[in-house]
């Protein structure tokens, strides 16, 4: 990392864009897999602890997600190898003066954390969930339209009918091996979006694009809007540049078209 990078990571450790809408594009597989996580873990929070039988669907169906991404890629282990990096990283800056120790020390503390439980040899994350017969039906119904209704899977429907208490423990006990998982990934998704300064930029008729380093490793772009704009982002990488587009969609019967205003946005590239 250069010492511009370093001096980034210290100075946004862990600071707020002040954007109201903060849209982001990984560049990384390794990130896309974490954001999407990062979303699944969201929508479990949201709904695991409702007492609706349409809460817990909604549960069910992002645990399922969760465990379909964890079978595709050993996650576990790049969570890992993107954790000890991080922790190279941030060790690093002890010595520079303008660093925030106490803040530093917070986050190689979480770091030392959440690696000791996701190295506990029998953590194996979303085991329950893969064990479980009920679990293992709705999985091989959910991809059908339709597929979960109550004359498919009466065994499910009899659950969902169960008092939600029951129903809200059985969920916390599904996820309950998914935990470390969601530690870590919340946590590395955290310091790698603290690494950026932001910058206040302005797209000329919509239209934005910047070189990137190839030198270090840019793990994410976030464009940041105020709620009340008319625009979205697009935006585009390759290995050298990226580009910004924004676009306009005042109905969704239309498709999205680049705007001729100018845009005012707040950019941050997170590289660490």
């Amino acid at each position: 990392m250069k010492d511009t990078d370093r001096t980034a990571v210290q100075r946004s450790l862990f600071t707020d864009t002040g954007a109201d809408i903060v849209y982001e594009q990984p560049l990384s597989e390794r990130i896309r897999t974490f954001l999407r996580l990062e979303h699944l873990f969201a929508v479990i929070a949201a709904n695991a602890p409702g007492e609706s039988e349409w809460n817990s669907r909604v549960a069910i169906a992002a645990m399922i997600d969760i465990t379909d991404l964890l079978s595709r890629s050993d996650l576990k282990a790049e969570l890992m190898k993107e954790l000890d990096r991080q922790a190279a990283v941030l060790a690093g800056l002890k010595r520079n003066p303008r660093v925030d120790l106490g803040r530093l020390e917070d986050a190689l503390t979480s770091l030392d954390g959440v690696m000791v439980n996701l190295r506990a040899p029998d953590y194996q994350p979303g085991q329950t969930l893969r064990r479980d017969e009920l679990v293992a039906a709705i999985r091989q119904r959910i991809a059908i339209p339709g597929g979960t209704c109550n004359f498919d899977l009466p065994a499910f429907h009899f659950w969902l009918t169960a008092p939600a208490p029951r129903r809200i423990a059985r969920l916390r006990g599904w996820s309950a091996d998914l935990e470390a998982l969601r530690e870590g990934i919340d946590l590395a998704l955290k310091i790698i979006r603290a690494s950026a300064a932001p910058s206040h930029e302005t797209a000329g008729a919509g239209f934005f694009q910047q070189p990137l380093d190839t030198s270090v490793s840019c793990h994410l772009i976030r464009v940041g809007l105020p709620a009340a704009s008319a625009f979205f982002p697009e935006v585009s990488a390759g290995k050298h540049r990226f580009t910004i587009r924004f676009l306009t969609q005042p109905e969704t019967q239309g498709r999205p078209s680049q705007t001729g205003e100018d845009v005012p946005f707040v950019l941050e590239r997170c590289v660490m």
